[in-house]
């Protein structure tokens, strides 16, 4: 089921102050920026071993990650595991009664398939699900 954690995003205000932090004071790589219109982010992409951090910042008001930090402000939105099969990953939660943000899950440009688990079942923490492209 779960290989790995993929990565860990953390919701940001302004991603060229937090980008000074993460690589100037703690000496963590910048390996590229993108923005990412689906979910209405700008995301900074910083190696650390074989995961990541990903830095998120809303690039519109009304979007699911501008709403959270509204509501929780900045720090950590969620934890990205990666899987062998998203699809049997997300049946077997089903199956288990955890409740799903996604029922199935999307294919990002890349080809990697992405899914969320909602907070209500995991005890508070959105969980994301990957599954890489082959």
């Amino acid at each position: 089921m779960i290989k790995k954690i993929n990565h860990i995003a953390i919701v940001v205000p302004e991603l060229t102050a937090a980008i000074d932090f993460w690589v100037a004071k703690l000496g963590l790589a910048l390996d590229h920026v993108e923005g990412v219109p689906s979910q209405a982010v700008e995301v900074a992409f910083l190696p650390v071993g074989d995961t990541a951090i990903e830095l998120l910042q809303p690039t519109d008001e009304a979007s699911g990650v501008a709403r959270y930090m509204q509501k929780r402000g900045p720090g950590i939105h969620h934890i990205c595991f990666e899987v062998d099969d998203i699809g049997a990953t997300l049946d077997q939660l089903r199956a288990e009664g955890v409740p799903l943000i996604d029922e199935t899950a999307t294919v990002g440009s890349d080809g990697r398939k992405y899914a969320f688990v909602h907070p209500k079942g995991t005890g508070g923490v959105l969980v994301e699900l990957y599954e890489l492209a082959t």
